[in-house]
Protein backbone atom coordinates (compact mmCIF):
# COMPACT_ATOMS: atom_id res chain seq x y z
CA UNK A 1 0.00 0.00 0.00
CA UNK A 2 1.36 3.40 -0.98
CA UNK A 3 1.33 5.93 1.83
CA UNK A 4 1.28 9.58 0.80
CA UNK A 5 3.24 11.69 3.26
CA UNK A 6 1.54 14.79 4.56
CA UNK A 7 3.27 17.99 3.46
CA UNK A 8 5.22 19.58 6.28
CA UNK A 9 3.58 22.67 7.73
CA UNK A 10 5.26 25.88 6.63
CA UNK A 11 6.84 28.20 9.15
CA UNK A 12 6.85 32.02 9.03
CA UNK A 13 10.38 32.06 7.60
CA UNK A 14 9.23 29.86 4.72
CA UNK A 15 7.13 32.75 3.40
CA UNK A 16 10.15 35.05 3.15
CA UNK A 17 11.58 35.61 -0.33
CA UNK A 18 15.27 35.74 -1.22
CA UNK A 19 15.13 39.52 -1.63
CA UNK A 20 16.91 41.84 0.79
CA UNK A 21 14.32 43.69 2.85
CA UNK A 22 15.03 47.39 2.40
CA UNK A 23 13.13 49.89 4.49
CA UNK A 24 14.56 52.57 6.74
CA UNK A 25 16.08 51.07 9.92
CA UNK A 26 13.38 51.05 12.59
CA UNK A 27 10.47 51.33 10.11
CA UNK A 28 7.24 49.76 11.34
CA UNK A 29 6.92 47.89 8.03
CA UNK A 30 9.46 45.31 9.25
CA UNK A 31 7.18 44.39 12.14
CA UNK A 32 4.12 44.18 9.90
CA UNK A 33 5.99 41.92 7.49
CA UNK A 34 6.86 39.55 10.34
CA UNK A 35 3.24 39.56 11.51
CA UNK A 36 1.98 38.77 8.00
CA UNK A 37 4.45 35.89 7.64
CA UNK A 38 3.33 34.46 10.97
CA UNK A 39 -0.33 34.84 10.02
CA UNK A 40 0.29 33.01 6.72
CA UNK A 41 1.92 30.15 8.64
CA UNK A 42 -0.90 30.09 11.21
CA UNK A 43 -3.60 29.77 8.55
CA UNK A 44 -1.57 27.30 6.49
CA UNK A 45 -1.55 29.50 3.40
CA UNK A 46 -0.46 27.78 0.17
CA UNK A 47 2.19 29.90 -1.49
CA UNK A 48 1.10 28.90 -4.98
CA UNK A 49 -2.43 30.11 -4.28
CA UNK A 50 -1.54 33.34 -2.48
CA UNK A 51 -1.17 36.72 -4.18
CA UNK A 52 -0.05 40.05 -2.71
CA UNK A 53 -0.96 43.18 -4.67
CA UNK A 54 0.40 46.65 -3.91
CA UNK A 55 0.31 50.16 -5.33
CA UNK A 56 2.99 52.81 -4.83
CA UNK A 57 4.78 53.82 -1.64
CA UNK A 58 7.01 52.28 1.01
CA UNK A 59 4.40 49.62 1.84
CA UNK A 60 4.20 48.69 -1.84
CA UNK A 61 7.51 46.79 -1.61
CA UNK A 62 5.71 44.04 0.28
CA UNK A 63 5.24 41.62 -2.66
CA UNK A 64 9.02 41.46 -3.21
CA UNK A 65 9.60 40.19 0.31
CA UNK A 66 7.16 37.27 0.27
CA UNK A 67 7.67 33.96 -1.53
CA UNK A 68 4.15 34.04 -2.97
CA UNK A 69 2.80 35.50 -6.18
CA UNK A 70 2.77 39.28 -6.23
CA UNK A 71 2.02 42.38 -8.29
CA UNK A 72 3.63 45.77 -7.68
CA UNK A 73 1.10 47.86 -9.57
CA UNK A 74 0.45 51.59 -10.05
CA UNK A 75 -0.54 54.43 -7.78
CA UNK A 76 -3.93 53.82 -6.13
CA UNK A 77 -5.03 51.08 -8.54
CA UNK A 78 -4.16 48.00 -6.49
CA UNK A 79 -7.86 47.42 -5.57
CA UNK A 80 -8.90 47.36 -9.23
CA UNK A 81 -6.15 44.96 -10.26
CA UNK A 82 -6.83 42.74 -7.24
CA UNK A 83 -10.52 42.68 -8.18
CA UNK A 84 -9.62 41.42 -11.65
CA UNK A 85 -7.39 38.72 -10.17
CA UNK A 86 -10.07 37.51 -7.77
CA UNK A 87 -12.85 37.46 -10.36
CA UNK A 88 -10.68 35.64 -12.88
CA UNK A 89 -9.58 33.01 -10.37
CA UNK A 90 -11.74 33.00 -7.21
CA UNK A 91 -9.62 30.15 -5.78
CA UNK A 92 -6.70 32.52 -5.24
CA UNK A 93 -6.15 34.09 -1.83
CA UNK A 94 -5.66 37.80 -2.54
CA UNK A 95 -4.11 40.36 -0.17
CA UNK A 96 -3.74 44.07 -0.89
CA UNK A 97 -1.06 46.17 0.81
CA UNK A 98 -1.33 49.95 0.61
CA UNK A 99 -0.38 53.11 2.47
CA UNK A 100 -2.69 55.92 3.55
CA UNK A 101 -1.45 58.18 0.76
CA UNK A 102 -1.74 55.51 -1.91
CA UNK A 103 -5.20 54.28 -0.94
CA UNK A 104 -7.00 57.37 0.34
CA UNK A 105 -5.87 60.01 -2.17
CA UNK A 106 -5.58 58.90 -5.80
CA UNK A 107 -6.77 55.42 -4.78
CA UNK A 108 -9.82 56.52 -2.79
CA UNK A 109 -12.25 55.87 -5.62
CA UNK A 110 -10.85 52.41 -6.29
CA UNK A 111 -10.84 51.45 -2.60
CA UNK A 112 -14.44 52.62 -2.22
CA UNK A 113 -15.66 50.33 -5.00
CA UNK A 114 -13.63 47.36 -3.76
CA UNK A 115 -15.35 47.70 -0.38
CA UNK A 116 -18.89 48.34 -1.62
CA UNK A 117 -18.68 45.39 -4.02
CA UNK A 118 -17.46 43.19 -1.15
CA UNK A 119 -14.68 41.49 -3.13
CA UNK A 120 -13.22 38.62 -1.09
CA UNK A 121 -9.76 40.07 -0.43
CA UNK A 122 -7.81 41.28 2.59
CA UNK A 123 -6.97 45.00 2.41
CA UNK A 124 -4.15 46.05 4.74
CA UNK A 125 -3.87 49.83 5.06
CA UNK A 126 -0.58 51.02 6.59
CA UNK A 127 -1.39 54.35 8.18
CA UNK A 128 1.61 56.48 9.14
CA UNK A 129 -0.20 59.78 8.48
CA UNK A 130 2.47 60.93 6.02
CA UNK A 131 3.88 60.33 2.52
CA UNK A 132 7.09 58.45 3.28
CA UNK A 133 8.47 57.41 -0.11
CA UNK A 134 8.16 60.90 -1.62
CA UNK A 135 9.91 62.54 1.32
CA UNK A 136 7.39 63.51 3.94
CA UNK A 137 4.52 65.48 2.41
CA UNK A 138 1.27 65.51 4.40
CA UNK A 139 -1.26 62.81 3.52
CA UNK A 140 -5.07 62.44 3.68
CA UNK A 141 -4.76 61.10 7.26
CA UNK A 142 -2.33 63.77 8.52
CA UNK A 143 -3.65 65.76 11.43
CA UNK A 144 -4.53 69.42 11.16
CA UNK A 145 -1.42 71.49 11.82
CA UNK A 146 0.99 68.89 10.42
CA UNK A 147 4.17 70.63 9.22
CA UNK A 148 5.69 69.02 6.15
CA UNK A 149 7.52 70.01 2.94
CA UNK A 150 4.12 70.60 1.30
CA UNK A 151 2.60 72.33 4.37
CA UNK A 152 5.47 74.30 5.98
CA UNK A 153 3.05 76.42 8.02
CA UNK A 154 0.87 73.47 9.02
CA UNK A 155 -1.93 71.63 7.26
CA UNK A 156 -5.44 73.08 7.49
CA UNK A 157 -7.09 69.91 6.11
CA UNK A 158 -9.34 67.79 8.26
CA UNK A 159 -7.93 64.23 8.21
CA UNK A 160 -9.78 61.17 6.93
CA UNK A 161 -10.55 58.39 9.40
CA UNK A 162 -9.81 55.19 7.42
CA UNK A 163 -12.22 53.15 9.55
CA UNK A 164 -15.03 55.70 9.17
CA UNK A 165 -14.37 55.74 5.41
CA UNK A 166 -14.63 51.95 5.24
CA UNK A 167 -17.87 51.97 7.22
CA UNK A 168 -19.32 54.61 4.93
CA UNK A 169 -18.39 52.53 1.90
CA UNK A 170 -20.29 49.55 3.31
CA UNK A 171 -17.45 47.40 4.64
CA UNK A 172 -18.54 44.15 6.32
CA UNK A 173 -15.28 43.52 8.20
CA UNK A 174 -13.21 46.24 9.84
CA UNK A 175 -10.30 45.86 12.24
CA UNK A 176 -7.41 47.86 13.62
CA UNK A 177 -3.91 46.94 14.66
CA UNK A 178 -0.57 48.49 15.59
CA UNK A 179 2.78 47.60 14.00
CA UNK A 180 4.32 46.85 17.41
CA UNK A 181 1.54 44.40 18.42
CA UNK A 182 3.52 41.31 17.45
CA UNK A 183 1.48 38.98 19.66
CA UNK A 184 -1.95 40.19 18.52
CA UNK A 185 -1.45 41.48 14.98
CA UNK A 186 -1.17 38.01 13.36
CA UNK A 187 -4.50 37.07 14.96
CA UNK A 188 -6.11 40.18 13.48
CA UNK A 189 -4.81 39.18 10.04
CA UNK A 190 -6.08 35.62 10.53
CA UNK A 191 -9.55 36.94 11.43
CA UNK A 192 -9.54 39.13 8.32
CA UNK A 193 -8.57 36.14 6.21
CA UNK A 194 -11.35 33.98 7.68
CA UNK A 195 -13.97 36.57 6.70
CA UNK A 196 -15.57 35.92 3.31
CA UNK A 197 -15.79 39.26 1.60
CA UNK A 198 -13.75 42.46 1.71
CA UNK A 199 -11.75 42.64 4.95
CA UNK A 200 -10.40 46.08 5.82
CA UNK A 201 -7.56 46.34 8.37
CA UNK A 202 -6.05 49.67 9.38
CA UNK A 203 -2.56 49.32 10.87
CA UNK A 204 -0.98 52.22 12.75
CA UNK A 205 2.58 52.20 11.38
CA UNK A 206 5.38 54.42 12.65
CA UNK A 207 7.45 56.29 10.04
CA UNK A 208 10.68 56.78 11.93
CA UNK A 209 12.06 59.34 9.46
CA UNK A 210 9.20 61.68 8.57
CA UNK A 211 6.57 61.23 11.28
CA UNK A 212 8.28 59.51 14.19
CA UNK A 213 6.20 59.16 17.35
CA UNK A 214 2.94 60.44 15.86
CA UNK A 215 1.10 57.61 17.68
CA UNK A 216 3.13 57.79 20.88
CA UNK A 217 0.14 59.06 22.87
CA UNK A 218 -1.29 55.52 22.75
CA UNK A 219 1.70 53.32 21.86
CA UNK A 220 4.34 54.26 24.46
CA UNK A 221 4.77 51.57 27.12
CA UNK A 222 3.79 53.85 30.00
CA UNK A 223 0.41 54.75 28.43
CA UNK A 224 -0.58 51.58 26.54
CA UNK A 225 -2.81 50.12 29.27
CA UNK A 226 -4.84 53.30 29.71
CA UNK A 227 -4.93 54.42 26.08
CA UNK A 228 -5.68 51.21 24.16
CA UNK A 229 -8.91 49.24 24.18
CA UNK A 230 -8.54 45.65 22.99
CA UNK A 231 -11.97 44.58 21.80
CA UNK A 232 -13.41 41.11 22.39
CA UNK A 233 -16.78 40.12 21.01
CA UNK A 234 -19.35 39.52 23.74
CA UNK A 235 -17.26 41.03 26.53
CA UNK A 236 -17.60 44.38 28.34
CA UNK A 237 -15.35 47.10 26.94
CA UNK A 238 -13.09 47.48 29.97
CA UNK A 239 -9.49 48.70 29.92
CA UNK A 240 -6.80 50.29 32.06
CA UNK A 241 -3.79 49.04 34.01
CA UNK A 242 -6.16 47.80 36.71
CA UNK A 243 -9.28 47.44 34.53
CA UNK A 244 -10.53 50.61 36.14
CA UNK A 245 -12.02 52.20 33.01
CA UNK A 246 -14.88 51.28 30.71
CA UNK A 247 -17.08 52.64 27.95
CA UNK A 248 -20.76 53.41 28.21
CA UNK A 249 -23.25 55.19 25.98
CA UNK A 250 -23.38 58.85 26.97
CA UNK A 251 -26.69 60.18 28.29
CA UNK A 252 -28.76 61.71 25.52
CA UNK A 253 -26.11 61.05 22.87
CA UNK A 254 -25.32 58.32 20.38
CA UNK A 255 -21.68 58.29 21.45
CA UNK A 256 -19.41 56.40 23.82
CA UNK A 257 -17.79 57.97 26.86
CA UNK A 258 -15.03 56.82 29.19
CA UNK A 259 -16.08 56.19 32.78
CA UNK A 260 -14.27 55.05 35.91
CA UNK A 261 -15.65 51.82 37.36
CA UNK A 262 -16.39 52.15 41.05
CA UNK A 263 -16.87 55.92 40.96
CA UNK A 264 -20.24 57.72 41.01
CA UNK A 265 -22.01 54.40 41.46
CA UNK A 266 -20.75 53.01 38.13
CA UNK A 267 -20.41 49.22 37.99
CA UNK A 268 -19.53 46.72 35.28
CA UNK A 269 -23.25 46.42 34.54
CA UNK A 270 -23.12 49.97 33.14
CA UNK A 271 -20.34 49.11 30.68
CA UNK A 272 -21.14 48.46 27.03
CA UNK A 273 -20.65 44.89 25.81
CA UNK A 274 -18.83 44.76 22.48
CA UNK A 275 -20.96 43.36 19.66
CA UNK A 276 -18.91 43.17 16.48
CA UNK A 277 -22.09 42.67 14.43
CA UNK A 278 -23.43 46.08 15.54
CA UNK A 279 -22.66 48.65 12.85
CA UNK A 280 -23.70 51.59 15.03
CA UNK A 281 -21.28 50.50 17.75
CA UNK A 282 -18.53 50.27 15.14
CA UNK A 283 -19.27 53.86 14.11
CA UNK A 284 -19.11 55.02 17.73
CA UNK A 285 -15.79 53.23 18.25
CA UNK A 286 -14.42 54.74 15.04
CA UNK A 287 -15.39 58.21 16.20
CA UNK A 288 -13.23 57.91 19.30
CA UNK A 289 -10.38 59.97 17.90
CA UNK A 290 -8.19 62.56 19.52
CA UNK A 291 -5.22 62.93 21.83
CA UNK A 292 -7.29 62.54 25.01
CA UNK A 293 -9.33 59.48 24.00
CA UNK A 294 -8.45 55.77 23.96
CA UNK A 295 -8.08 53.93 20.66
CA UNK A 296 -10.09 50.79 19.89
CA UNK A 297 -7.93 47.91 18.64
CA UNK A 298 -9.08 44.56 17.22
CA UNK A 299 -12.21 43.68 15.27
CA UNK A 300 -14.61 46.63 15.31
CA UNK A 301 -17.16 45.15 12.92
CA UNK A 302 -17.86 41.77 11.32
CA UNK A 303 -21.14 40.96 9.60
CA UNK A 304 -20.64 38.79 6.48
CA UNK A 305 -22.74 38.86 3.34
CA UNK A 306 -22.45 37.41 -0.18
CA UNK A 307 -19.13 38.28 -1.77
CA UNK A 308 -18.80 39.95 -5.16
CA UNK A 309 -17.28 37.00 -6.96
CA UNK A 310 -20.01 34.68 -5.63
CA UNK A 311 -22.59 37.00 -7.15
CA UNK A 312 -20.60 37.17 -10.39
CA UNK A 313 -20.40 33.37 -10.60
CA UNK A 314 -24.18 33.14 -10.18
CA UNK A 315 -24.69 35.77 -12.86
CA UNK A 316 -22.37 33.94 -15.26
CA UNK A 317 -24.18 30.64 -14.65
CA UNK A 318 -27.55 32.25 -15.46
CA UNK A 319 -26.11 33.90 -18.58
CA UNK A 320 -24.71 30.59 -19.83
CA UNK A 321 -28.01 28.83 -19.18
CA UNK A 322 -29.96 31.46 -21.11
CA UNK A 323 -27.55 31.35 -24.04
CA UNK A 324 -27.72 27.56 -24.51
CA UNK A 325 -29.23 26.18 -27.73
CA UNK A 326 -28.79 29.46 -29.60
CA UNK A 327 -26.74 29.82 -32.74
CA UNK A 328 -24.88 33.00 -33.64
CA UNK A 329 -27.39 34.02 -36.31
CA UNK A 330 -30.25 33.84 -33.81
CA UNK A 331 -28.32 35.83 -31.20
CA UNK A 332 -27.62 38.61 -33.71
CA UNK A 333 -31.30 38.92 -34.58
CA UNK A 334 -32.73 38.58 -31.10
CA UNK A 335 -34.12 41.56 -29.16
CA UNK A 336 -34.50 45.04 -30.62
CA UNK A 337 -33.92 44.78 -34.36
CA UNK A 338 -35.14 46.74 -37.34
CA UNK A 339 -34.99 46.62 -41.10
CA UNK A 340 -33.81 49.50 -43.28
CA UNK A 341 -35.66 49.43 -46.61
CA UNK A 342 -34.70 51.17 -49.81
CA UNK A 343 -36.42 54.51 -50.34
Amino acid sequence: MNVVAKPEALKPKDYASDQEVRWCPGCGDYAILRAVQKALADIGAKKEKTVFVSGIGCAARFPYYLSTYGFHTIHGRAPSIATGIKITNPELDVWIVSGDGDSLSIGGNHLLHLIRRNVDVQFLLFNNEIYGLTKGQYSPTSRAGTRSPSTPLGSVDKPISPVAFALGAGARFIARGIDSMQKKLPDVFARAHAHKGASFVEIYQNCIVYNDGVFSNFTEKDVVANRQIHLEHGKPIIFGAENQFGLRVADGKLALEVVSIGEDGITEDDIVVHDETDRIMAHMLAEMQGADRPVAIGVLYCDPMTSYEEGMQGLQARAKKQSMNHDLNELLRRGHTWTVEDA
